[in-house]
């Protein structure tokens, strides 16, 4: 294909579209991939997938072939959900709620999500699905942008005790955290203090420049 050829040159634009909720989005052709962004950012591909793949590593592909149940929490193109299939192996059932349909038809179009078997995509809110959701996970992912910006009820309380109350024992959370300023910075050091003796949490700072990671894992009920 011509465009992935000369997308080792420069970025080959294959679709630009505007969403009500991640304003632009666009599909390009970019060092040989197809990868999706935002006005600012990379949205699914190129480093976000880089990044996903690399807390999936610190959790451990092995272990997580033996999860059952795997809720993602802000799907986008879906690059951690082909990681979790094509590489981790990963069988059981994935769960992905993507809040903007823009970005949905763009991923099942562009990014062939649709035709994963093991996988259920839910356009939601991710607050509202975490508060119906009858079912528990092994493996929560929470990967959730607006552009550049974190919406401010991934810190709070009331979300992250839904979040813990879902998650099984032995079960992990893998939280994809921007940090580009102070704030942010000190919002992540005092979302570490939320958990208690019942969790084993570590932050994996400057993962891709502006990112930190959490693992998060659920040692007792």
């Amino acid at each position: 294909m011509l465009s992935k050829f000369l997308s080792y040159f420069i970025p080959i634009n294959v679709i630009k579209k505007n969403s009500s909720i991640s304003k632009t989005l666009e599909v390009t052709w970019n060092n040989g991939e197809l990868v999706l962004d935002s006005k600012n950012t990379n949205y699914s591909y190129g480093s976000l997938q880089r990044i996903l793949k690399k807390g999936l590593k610190y959790i451990g592909f092995e272990r997580i072939r033996k999860f059952e149940n795997i809720l993602i929490l802000g799907v986008a193109g879906g690059s951690v959900i082909k990681t979790l299939v094509d590489e981790v192996k990963f069988k059981g059932k994935i769960t992905g709620v993507e809040i903007d349909k823009d970005v949905v038809e763009i991923a099942n179009k562009y990014f062939k999500l649709n035709e994963i078997k093991n996988l259920e995509l839910i356009v939601d809110d991710a607050f509202e699905f975490v508060l119906k959701t009858k079912d528990k996970y092994d493996l929560i992912i929470i990967d959730i942008f607006q552009d550049t910006t974190m919406p401010n009820f991934l810190f709070e309380d009331f979300f992250i005790n839904r979040i813990n109350f879902l998650l099984n024992v032995e079960g992990f959370i893998l939280f994809n955290t921007m940090v580009i300023n102070e704030k942010n910075r000190i919002r992540n050091l005092d979302y570490k203090k939320k958990f208690d003796a019942n969790y084993s949490i570590r932050m994996y700072p400057k993962v891709e420049t502006h990112n930190e990671l959490f693992t998060i894992k659920k040692l007792i009920e």
